[in-house]
């Protein structure tokens, strides 16, 4: 049987390592350290590893902080790889980790590459309003998602998809893609295309200041943005000197009156003023507070109604 190390850290990567699991042998487990997380800051290991480490599954892991180490190198050449399969691991592979398998290195990209090379390939494709996005197979090498393509998949991206429900979607399409290829891979049976650089763009890795919402911006951009960004970092504006979280929207069709950022009553809800039409708020959080319906909240807060958002 087929020998594989498979190299990967969040949900999305679970759903191949499961595949592979059962269809090949997997020699190695190779997962993030693991991080300080929650309130009390306890290490906590990541989804791959919590698979990998189920008492049916019982796969050996490593959780080297660096691949460049050349005892981390040595320990994967003994185990003799015949491909490494990597899913959103975190880390660049460097070159003597690259040629150590004779089939190479796998990835499974959650983007139609080459657009969305990168770090959030998924919150990117929600905040472009792209309509399909999908699955890639690269052969890696030492760029970033810069491999030749063995092959793709792809989705419709629906109108009400956040990151997190697009990312399980393309989890499982990921896993049956790659349980597809794999053995016409293995077999020698697929020459790998190069990817067309004029029609590369990138994803990087977003970060927490991402999620505040610009009230100067469309209606429907900002809707995409709260989508985009959850469950992470999550959108958000500011209210009465405090965080407010924004967790879900619609776009009105009324169109845009006051300045930007004004918080109006809206046809069936609560609107806040956009740089064009009017933002209607579904879900929201104050900081130190639950989440409520906007309109709950602001039953308790009549003054939240003409008040501005962002300041």
């Amino acid at each position: 049987m087929n020998r594989i190390i498979f190299m990967g850290t969040p949900e999305f990567a679970a759903p191949t390592l499961a595949m592979l699991a059962e269809r090949f042998r997997v020699v190695a487990v190779i997962t993030q350290p693991d991080k300080p997380a929650g309130r009390g800051r306890q290490l906590t290991a990541s989804p791959v590893k919590r698979w990998a480490t189920l008492h049916q599954h019982s796969l050996p892991v490593l959780q080297p902080r660096t691949l460049r180490d050349t005892a981390v190198q040595a320990a994967l050449a003994e185990l003799k790889p015949e491909v490494i399969v990597v899913a959103a691991f975190g880390l660049l592979l460097p070159q003597p980790v690259l040629d150590l398998p004779p089939r190479g290195c796998i990835n499974v990209h959650a983007s139609l590459l080459p657009r969305y090379r990168g770090a959030a390939p998924i919150p990117a494709a929600i905040l472009n309003g792209d309509t399909h996005t999908g699955i890639t197979l690269i052969k890696l090498d030492a760029g970033m998602d810069t491999g030749p393509i063995i092959a793709q998949a792809s989705l419709p991206i629906q109108p009400d998809d956040t990151t997190g429900t697009l990312s399980a979607r393309l989890a499982e399409l990921g896993a049956q893609l790659t349980a597809a290829i794999l053995p016409r891979w293995l077999a020698g049976e697929i020459t790998p295309q190069p990817q067309d650089e004029r029609q590369a763009t990138l994803a990087p890795k977003l970060n927490k200041d991402d999620g505040r919402l610009d009230w100067s911006k469309p209606a429907v951009e900002l809707e995409r943005r709260v989508r985009a960004l959850s469950p992470w970092p999550g959108a958000f504006t500011t209210w009465n000197g405090k965080v407010l979280r924004i967790l879900s929207v619609q776009v009105s069709g009324r169109k845009t009156q006051g300045a930007r950022g004004l918080v109006v009553k809206n046809e069936g809800g609560i609107g806040a003023v956009t740089g064009e039409d009017v933002l209607q708020l579904g879900v929201v959080q104050l900081e130190g507070k639950r989440a409520m319906s906007a309109a709950d909240f602001t039953r308790g807060q009549p003054a939240f109604v003409g008040s501005r958002l962002g300041e």
